[in-house]
């Protein structure tokens, strides 16, 4: 197993590398599906804790497989056992989800991580023995840092729960430092427009279900209640919220600012929360749809915010980790906050919230659109 070029021409994904991804769907689904009935029945606290703990490790084993493929992908029979043996991981972890959330047992959520981090170690060790020098230093030692880590996962489950949020920090902090501990003797051979392309793809899923789970929604309170005169602004909305963080997350070509590790990093962790609150976004639309219904135990206004939260965190995080280093004008670089702003600000706007929210995200998308072309037409 040998590096590939980074400066490879035509790179992208591959078959399995979409696989990959499409398998993740199924966790991602569980989690969002867990956040809308905590929030629903009025424990929002309990199901946000829960679903951030869920989706860091659903996030952080695509990460770290993402990255090595990018690196080491030879597409052989041991990679590609390998990967499938990933892919079982998180089918473990998904089905684990639901007994994290409504029991606090987090055994089969961990067990389905290590499963994903115990083939990726030996993807490390494999790509270490083919390696010399500064290289063959940099495998071994994510290999070395995935282990620790891992055992660090087990001793957590041994914790009483009062030490937990401690034991979960720290080890958050431990395992997304072994990147940076690994590469610090050489950076390895990833590729920035393969890169870009993968977590862009990983967007697109993770925006195709909100999409699917708000269409479940307003399915099922269709057939049960609610009409067509309360839902129907709540899925135009949600649809108008979709389609614009999509336009605005591809705006920018974000291969063109993964220059330097320390970019890259703050780039690849900032998606942590890119991913979460788009997928959020989906929960929030059905904890609306279940508030129309009257099947929610919350009011209106906190409905409404399980959607504009999320959503304004995304505009946020977009605009940080790479909208505002784009070659653009005062005005253009500030329409991502202002929007974020007035998303809030929709919250509200009672049973408009979801709509007006919309309307905003497609104003953003038509300012950011008409401003550029303006700019050059006058010079």
């Amino acid at each position: 197993m040998t590096p590939r070029d980074p400066h490879e021409a035509h790179r992208v994904a591959t078959p399995l590398e979409l696989l990959f991804d499409l398998c993740f769907v199924v966790a991602v689904a569980q989690a969002g599906g867990r956040l809308v009935h905590s929030v629903a029945e009025g424990h929002p606290v309990h199901g946000i804790a829960g679903y951030c703990f869920v989706f860091f490790a659903i996030w952080w084993a695509w990460v770290n497989f993402a990255w090595f493929a990018s690196a080491y992908d030879c597409d052989d029979v041991l990679y590609r056992a390998a990967t499938f043996v990933q892919i079982a991981g998180v089918l473990v972890l998904a089905a684990g989800v639901p007994r994290a959330f409504d029991s606090r047992d987090f055994g089969v959520v961990v067990a389905g991580y290590i499963i994903m981090r115990v083939a990726l170690t030996l993807q490390w060790l494999r790509a270490a023995r083919s390696a010399t020098g500064a290289a063959r230093t940099a495998a071994l030692r994510y290999a070395a840092g995935l282990v620790v880590v891992q055992c660090g996962w087990l001793l957590w489950l041994l914790l009483p729960q009062s030490m937990w949020a401690w034991g979960y920090a720290l080890l958050i902090v431990a395992d997304l430092s072994v990147p940076m501990f690994a590469e610090h003797a050489q950076r390895t051979n990833w590729h920035a427009h393969h890169i870009a392309e993968r977590y862009g793809l990983f967007t697109i899923i993770v925006l195709g279900e909100t999409v699917a789970a708000a269409t479940v929604a307003v399915q099922s309170s269709f057939d049960e209640s609610a009409g067509p005169a309360e839902l129907l602004p709540v899925a135009a909305g949600g649809l108008l919220i979709v389609f614009a963080a999509y336009w605005i997350y591809f705006a920018v070509p974000a291969h063109e600012h993964l220059t330097t590790r320390v970019r890259a990093f703050l780039w690849g962790y900032g998606h942590y929360f890119v991913f979460g609150s788009a997928a959020a976004i989906g929960a929030g639309l059905e904890v609306v749809v279940e508030q129309q219904a009257h099947k929610a135990h919350l009011s209106q206004t906190a409905a409404a915010a399980a959607v504009t939260l999320p959503t304004a965190l995304f505009l946020v995080m977009v605009w940080l980790i790479h909208s505002r280093s784009a070659d653009q004008g005062v005005a253009e670089r500030l329409i991502l906050p202002v929007c974020a702003l007035l998303v809030l600000a929709s919250t509200f706007c009672g049973g408009w919230a979801v709509p007006v929210a919309g309307l905003c995200m497609a104003a953003a998308v038509a300012v950011g659109v008409a401003l550029p072309t303006r700019r050059a037409a006058s010079g």
